[in-house]
């Protein structure tokens, strides 16, 4: 290489390799090399086709020697090292303008596979240079308004933007990092990140994702996330390195191209050296019959492995299709296994629910001075029992990201309570929270802090020692005023228990998803919730959901995921919210999170990210994995075939070797359009594919027909 720099070689190279333009100059030349013997003005020039070739010839030819060379002192044996053997070898046969064709056809068919392959990747080199690199960083902290026309603001890199801080977001800019609108309102869009495309409003208090196009008006906006933790930068992330990642069934073709190239040689070899000893032909072939180094060659450029390479071809272009409609995969073996998945399990909370619980009674039931007669004694709780309980949760749930804590919290607003301080905090997942409190004075000594637990009916239950009082607790549960159809959450306060009582509903949409899942998927359906059995029976009544598992626990959520992925065969689907369920998702062969309210933990376990807080999206994941691994299959089979088809005849002297180049490249070509198709809607079945392909015949019809009588319409006479 250093000796290809000195001369020259090299630099040459560069500028010829892969040029389109240079490509058909001398492919136009060749050409026309071919025809001049057949065209009678042109027959009498007799050196104009050697000329010809002699100029067409090294513009494909400088690069592919170059790059022929370097694989072989690297020890490499690939699809450019066959096709350089076999186009100077063409030379040394007399062949030289076959040897031109072979290159400029491969080098043509090399641009249209990564024209095809750039096609097909979701483009996120678009987000980062329409992102912006700098914020309007205003000059306050926050705590006072601010009037729009007298802002004091600072040009920052994003990169340094600090969580807390605020900035100006004036129409027509992006927002540059995760936050909230902490000043103004206006309508943003998010189509390029979710797939959204109707704009929607956004005012103060809601939250904004970094990358989102302000459209109108102008907004303070309350930093919530660094740039490194934004929406925009992780769909970067995510999707390149989903991209990088690749599946099995691509590992194994990577490896076994290496091996391939090496035999196809050594057969090319073998069908040169041994032919005329076998089957009589002759070395250098005459006007009867080809030689066998001619079908050695012919062999060695129709058993090149181009088409198997490219077939992988449509996992990156699932990938690409799926992430600009904010579905972000870790990797195209997530939709190898995503397709082989015969069972899905729903999270209840926040997953198949809206997750927006409302506190609707709070009722006490255990422990309290004359709770059970509907009195409050003032020496019991202050100022009374359900203020108190309401005061205690909500400074237990403060800063909490579970529905049941934002509920008690947005109940405990604008009411007048007692303060309550918590002194130390520990949570339980999946149990609960216990903190130590003050400003509650616990009954057996004043100077004692109040000790206090928050969490399910079990958890709480199970803190009393006594049988007694545990089934006391259960059955004062079970003979609530308020019946079993709420979702529940106790808490203790100094042996003292209250009982909140939440509503929550049914995300809309979510009976067409399930009914989707069932009768096109054909998928077992299940959901996995930590609720008692009534609360849980109501949703899944509501849902069309006929297998509910209840009262479950993280550990026990995790041992039922096991479980039936280990029965069903084929693996489960595990979708969540994201909170209290990051060990199931870790566990099942696919976890599919709500990225909008997950935890850290549960992105980083998940292998499929849902950046819209929409389950309709689901059934298209999967559809559009069953499509895929169904696309790479038939990818696989058609470069098989065209492989077969373009090396036997040619090995049988039946094609000449420019026809062969001509096979092999455009059955590569058919693969790279036969993966590209991933771009395109899933469907269920072969009908569905059929009924697809006709509408949208019908469609291109009837807009080229409209199309020309608006031209008719238009036309005036003269």
């Amino acid at each position: 290489m250093r000796m290809a720099r000195a001369i020259g070689w090299a630099d040459v190279a560069d500028a010829l390799r892969e040029h389109l333009q240079v490509c058909c100059i001398s492919l136009g030349l060749l050409l026309m090399a071919a025809v001049c013997p057949h065209v009678a003005p042109l027959s009498s020039v007799g050196r104009l086709p050697a000329a010809l070739i002699a100029v067409a010839f090294p513009l494909v030819g400088v690069s592919a020697a170059l790059d022929a060379l370097v694989d072989i002192a690297d020890g490499k044996i690939n699809i450019h090292v066959l096709m350089a053997l076999a186009a100077f070898a063409s030379i040394f046969m007399g062949n030289s303008l076959e040897g031109g064709l072979l290159l400029a056809m491969f080098n043509l068919a090399h641009i249209a596979e990564e024209y095809f392959t750039s096609k097909s990747m979701y483009d996120v080199r678009e987000l980062k240079e329409n992102h912006p690199e700098f914020a309007l960083l205003l000059d306050t902290s926050g705590d006072e308004s601010v009037h729009f026309s007298n802002l004091s603001y600072t040009k920052v890199p994003v990169h340094d933007l600090k969580v807390d801080s605020h900035i100006l977001v004036r129409a027509g800019e992006a927002v540059p990092v995760d936050g909230e609108v902490y000043q103004g309102s206006s309508t943003i869009t998010i189509e390029h990140l979710t797939g959204e495309t109707k704009p929607v409003e956004r005012t103060v208090g809601d939250a904004i994702p970094g990358g989102a196009r302000n459209l109108e008006g102008m907004m303070i906006v309350k930093v919530t996330k660094s740039w490194e933790d934004s929406t925009l930068n992780r769909i970067v992330q995510l999707t390149e390195e989903g991209q990088l990642n690749k599946p099995k069934l691509q590992r194994w073709l990577d490896e076994f191209g290496e091996h391939y190239s090496k035999v196809v040689v050594a057969l090319s070899l073998a069908v040169a050296l041994l032919g005329p000893f076998l089957f009589k032909w002759p070395f250098f072939g005459n006007s009867v019959c080809r030689g066998s180094i001619y079908r050695g060659l012919g062999l060695m450029v129709a058993a090149s492995p181009c088409a198997l390479a490219v077939a992988p071809l449509a996992y990156a272009t699932a990938i690409s299709s799926l992430a600009s409609k904010g579905i972000l995969l870790k990797g195209g073996h997530v939709l190898d296994a995503l397709s082989a998945c015969q069972s899905i399990a729903f999270d209840k909370t926040g997953t198949l629910t809206t997750g927006k619980l409302m506190c609707k009674a709070i009722e006490p039931i255990h422990g309290h001075l004359d709770a059970s007669h509907g009195v409050n004694d003032p020496s019991c709780c202050t100022p009374n029992c359900e203020s108190e309980a309401l005061a205690v949760a909500a400074a237990m749930e403060k800063g909490t990201t579970h529905p049941i804590g934002r509920a008690v919290l947005n109940h405990s607003v604008g009411r007048d309570l007692p303060v309550v301080a918590v002194e130390s905090f520990e949570s339980l997942p999946g149990r609960g929270v216990v903190a130590t409190l003050s400003g509650i004075k616990a009954r057996n000594s004043e100077n004692e802090l109040a000790k206090a637990s928050i969490g399910s009916v079990e958890y709480i239950s199970s803190l009393y020692r006594t049988n007694g009082e545990s089934e006391q607790i259960k059955q004062a549960v079970k003979c609530s005023a308020f019946g079993p159809e709420f979702v529940q959450a106790a808490l203790s306060v100094d042996k003292k228990v209250t009982l909140f009582h939440f509503e929550d509903e049914p995300r809309p949409g979510v009976c067409e998803v399930i009914y989707t899942l069932r009768e096109k998927a054909k998928l077992r359906i299940m959901m996995l919730t930590g609720d008692h059995e009534s609360s849980a029976a109501r949703v899944a009544k509501a849902v069309c959901i006929d297998e509910v598992h209840f009262s479950l626990k993280p550990e026990d959520k995790l041992n039922k995921v096991k479980a039936v992925s280990r029965e069903g065969g084929g693996g489960l689907i595990m979708v969540g919210d994201g909170i209290n369920d990051a060990p199931a998702l870790a566990a099942a062969t696919v976890g599919i999170v709500l990225a909008q309210r997950a935890s850290a933990t549960a992105v980083a376990v998940a292998d499929i990210l849902l950046l819209q807080d929409n389950l309709c999206v689901v059934p298209f994941c999967i559809a559009k994995a069953r499509q895929t691994t169904s696309l790479v299959k038939q990818s696989v089979a058609l470069a098989l075939t065209c492989i077969v088809f373009a090396a036997l005849p040619s090995v049988l002297g039946f094609l000449p070797l420019w026809l062969t180049v001509l096979l092999h490249e455009g059955g590569t070509l058919l693969v790279c359009l036969n993966s590209i198709r991933a771009l395109n809607p899933p469907t269920w079945s072969w009908g569905d594919d059929v009924r697809q392909l006709i509408d949208g015949l019908k469609n291109y019809i009837s807009a080229k027909l409209n199309r020309s009588s608006k031209f008719s319409a238009n036309t005036v006479p003269l």
